[in-house]
């Protein structure tokens, strides 16, 4: 049997999957494979590279840097995260991630994106921290209105999230048969549909399927929370949630904000340890 691990995404809120994964990684708790959405992916292949505390710390020393999130950023260059300073200058000078690690860990690593064209989600496993790999996960995380269309692997794709935001089917139909869920909202989190449709109809006219699956998104969203509730019920899934809204949004320049939404994550995983030793292990 296969274990795995669910990423869901959410912006800044992803800083409490990167407590809970820290966590993990401090206890010698491994998965064989992993799947990350959005800001899931982004803090997610640290699990792969094997480092620990990488994803607060440079959110921590480039919170207030306008090159990482800013107007600014979204004025000049159209992403309001700074898509040549985060996800190449970063891993690549500044922060380096450890590409050497990632690619030689037999754990698989997925990254959700969402074709604009079609309106599906594509799930692409990455085996390298290449450029072109790396452009997966921006493109993960390129939330329409605020970053660019990413053109990657012959396909244009945005936020995984709009097409699939917990993707434990998708685990399961690749060989996972047990798979802890981390979500970055509470349990009794329900989707609303999304405000900004007259702005995405206005801006991505070219791409009707898009402004369809954006529009949908609400109910796909919590179509999957119930199938996550079945999956805990027959005991295939463990779910590791917030115990209440966290208190932040999708952009946070408070680095007092960052590190207590990441201790949150720590206190949520520690509290499931056992449960989830029991679950992975016996």
């Amino acid at each position: 049997m296969k274990y795995g691990i669910v990423l869901e995404g959410g912006a800044m809120r992803g800083l409490f999957t990167a407590g809970v994964l820290d966590v993990f990684m401090e206890n010698g708790i491994s998965f064989d494979g992993a799947v990350g959405v959005s800001a899931g992916a982004c803090f997610g292949c640290n699990l792969k590279s094997g480092q620990i505390g990488r994803s607060i710390r440079y959110n921590l020393r480039f919170a207030k840097d306008k090159r990482y999130c800013s107007v600014k950023s979204l004025v000049t260059t159209g992403d309001m995260f700074g898509a040549e300073f985060c996800y190449h200058t970063i891993p690549d000078k500044l922060d380096p991630f450890d590409g050497e690690t990632f690619s030689k860990s037999p754990m698989e690593f997925w990254v959700v994106a969402t074709d604009v064209t079609t309106g599906k989600a594509v799930y692409h496993k990455m085996n390298t921290a290449s450029y072109d790999e790396l452009e997966w996960v921006r493109a993960s995380a390129s939330l329409p209105l605020v970053a660019h269309i990413v053109e990657v692997g012959g396909r244009k794709l945005m936020d995984g999230g709009i097409a699939d935001s917990i993707p434990l089917r998708f685990m399961e139909s690749v060989g996972y048969r047990k798979n802890v869920v981390i979500l970055t909202q509470p349990r009794d989190y329900v989707k609303k549909p999304v405000k900004s449709m007259p702005m995405l109809k206005a801006g991505y006219s070219k791409y009707p399927n898009l402004i369809k699956a954006c529009g949908e998104r609400h109910r796909m969203y919590n179509k999957e929370l119930r199938y996550i509730r079945r999956a805990e019920e027959l005991g295939s899934a463990l779910v590791i949630a917030p115990p209440e809204k966290l208190p932040i949004g999708h952009i946070e320049h408070d680095t007092d904000v960052l590190q207590e939404v990441y201790r949150i994550g720590r206190k949520a995983a520690m509290d499931k340890l056992e449960e989830v030793k029991v679950f992975l292990y016996e």
